[in-house]
């Protein structure tokens, strides 16, 4: 089974705090509602403290053609893309010996939030010198999802070729999706939740060369799942218009994981002969406070198994599809012993959840 060899996250340069951008949305928002201060406590309901941007908060009050924002998207992509690139493949804190670029078979870029043709990863291949066959597999639409939807991608590539090394890459950058002209409390609420971030995973094949560069115990994928449910397309996702992007992002999603999700997830445990008890990592992507809160509720867990979760809440807010890695970088920096399991789950548009079983094992 596949290896998660090492991971690296990165962010653009423009931290705000959240108290800044309360002040920015009761701004920009108060002729739209007339009781904005009602609305406002959203902001720190959330516990989320800071999180990236991609441009200043005061780049956001004045209004953006679509084109405007996706030319930034896809220069922020490829500039911070080579970045976490690179961070994931000189890791020193799990990698004896940086890796080099000839060495990964195939690149999977996972991005929801701008569009570009030829995508990202292409892009990125024209200033870095992987090998020109390196073979590219570009996924668009998953949204939330995508983070553990890539490494489940990668993991199925490298069940197919043992030998292979392959390069995850996730990136979004949220706060471009940003409209100017839409007041309405769903404007309102993204703007007090997403986030920009990118995360690289390198995942390598039992038989991959690149696992003599291991240095410590590291999660091996050993089984993943993927679930849709029917006529869901309202929970989660966008709203194509002239100016762009519309976020659409239901109320109910906290309920759905206490009774959809729940049943979904025991299943796939239960079909490995595991239940959530013998979990040591839960790597959950945090939707948000309401979405975590929902999984402690629904599973029966102590806060402390999702304790990475919340601080990644807590320090980034919702980067939709890298944010899952974050969580992830977080428990495989910690001493893990051999024989520890954890499950990396993220729900996404479709509505729609990926599941990723993972053991830690000393690389043999």
């Amino acid at each position: 089974m596949p290896y998660i060899l090492s991971i690296g996250t990165e962010n653009p340069p423009y931290k705000v705090s959240q108290d800044d951008t309360q002040e920015f949305a009761k701004q920009f928002f108060s002729k739209s509602f007339e009781h904005i201060e009602r609305l406002l406590p959203v902001f720190h309901n959330g516990q989320i403290e800071s999180r990236y941007f991609s441009a200043p908060l005061e780049w956001f009050a004045t209004p953006h053609s679509f084109q405007e924002k996706n030319d930034k998207y896809i220069e922020i992509a490829v500039e911070y893309g080579k970045k976490v690139i690179q961070k994931a493949m000189q890791n020193d804190e799990y990698l004896n010996e940086a890796l080099s670029f000839e060495e990964i078979d195939a690149i999977i870029y996972v991005s929801t939030t701008g569009l570009s043709t030829p995508s990202i990863e292409a892009r990125i291949m024209n200033h870095l010198p992987f090998r020109s066959t390196t073979k590219r597999i570009p996924i668009w639409g998953l949204g939330c999802a995508g983070g553990a939807a890539g490494l489940a991608r990668a993991y199925e590539f490298c069940r197919a070729f043992k030998e292979a090394t392959v390069l995850v890459l996730c990136v979004e950058l949220c706060s471009l999706t940003f409209q100017h002209g839409d007041r309405s409390k769903s404007n309102l609420i993204g703007t007090s939740l997403f986030a920009d971030g990118l995360a690289a995973v390198v995942v390598a094949g039992e038989d991959s060369p690149c696992l003599d560069r291991a240095k410590k115990i590291l999660p091996r994928m050993l089984h993943t799942q993927t679930t849709l449910m029917p006529n869901s397309e309202s929970v989660m996702g966008w709203e194509v218009r002239n100016d762009g992007l519309f976020v659409v992002f239901d109320k109910s999603i906290p309920v759905i994981v206490e009774s959809w999700f729940k049943e979904v997830a025991s299943g796939f445990l239960q079909d490995q002969g595991l239940t959530m008890s013998d979990l040591t990592h839960f790597v959950a992507h945090p939707g948000g406070r309401k979405v975590l809160e929902a999984y402690q509720s629904a599973f029966g867990l102590h806060q402390e198994l999702l304790i990475d979760s919340y601080n990644v809440l807590r320090e980034y807010g919702n980067m939709s599809s890298p944010t899952v890695l974050f969580v992830l970088e977080k428990a495989m920096s910690k001493a893990n012993r051999i024989g520890e399991l954890g499950i990396a789950a993220s729900l996404g548009p479709g509505f729609s959840a990926e599941l990723v079983l993972l053991k830690w094992e000393e690389v043999s």
